[in-house]
């Protein structure tokens, strides 16, 4: 299993620069042009270089190298590379569905459901559970959609086909604070389960990231 979310599942997982190497000979694998339709993403024909947007930034990813880079020169995480990578060889072009849900509904989430609470839906209502309008901001700042759920909630396009929804609903005298993450019914054609509780981590603390820097200008 490469997914990076192996560490979910016990405590020795795959090294990630194994995990890294593999990802690109599995890109080197594909054909540029269908990967392309598949993932919904530009290929530099004379860059030789396919441009994906991530997080509402386009990055860089080398063909058939596999070599993840921002063109603005920005470290790029090892953890992000990965997912980029696995997203392109992933992606099976098929359409959205419109319609949520829970990470537990994805192929074999329910292994995965109680660190994704503790490590995505937790953080989540720490954060924004008290300030649900932050939420709203800082989704909005990441290209994200405002959405009619809970209190408070956005949809992130975290890639071209892989919209996640973040949702919270503010606690009252009876009730504290409460959220969860959704994703499109058809989720398991572009990443494995356990990239997707690599994804609702990451997403929440870049969300954390943006609504503080919002609240300082």
């Amino acid at each position: 299993m490469e997914g990076l979310g192996q560490k979910f599942k016990n405590k020795t997982y795959l090294n990630l620069d194994t995990t890294l190497e593999i990802a690109r000979q599995k890109l080197a694998d594909r054909n540029p042009h269908e990967v392309c339709w598949r993932a919904s993403v530009k290929y530099d024909e004379g860059a030789q270089e396919f441009v994906v947007p991530f997080l509402n930034e386009d990055y860089r990813v080398t063909y058939p190298s596999g070599e993840v880079y921002h063109p603005e020169g920005k470290n790029v995480s090892l953890d992000t590379q990965i997912l980029i990578l696995h997203y392109l060889y992933h992606a099976e072009g098929v359409p959205l569905h419109h319609k949520w849900i829970s990470f537990k509904e994805l192929p074999s989430g329910q292994i995965y459901v109680t660190p994704f609470h503790n490590r995505a839906i937790r953080p989540l209502i720490r954060y924004f559970g008290n300030n649900p309008s932050a939420l709203i901001k800082a989704g909005l700042a990441l290209g994200g959609e405002k959405r009619e759920f809970g209190d408070a909630s956005v949809t992130i396009p975290v890639f071209p086909m892989v919209p996640v929804t973040y949702v919270v609903w503010e606690g009252d005298d009876e009730f504290p604070p409460s959220g969860n993450v959704l994703f499109d019914g058809s989720a398991r054609h572009y990443l494995p389960t356990e990239d997707y509780a690599v994804i609702g981590s990451k997403v929440v603390f870049e969300l954390k990231k943006v609504a503080e820097q919002l609240n300082e200008s």
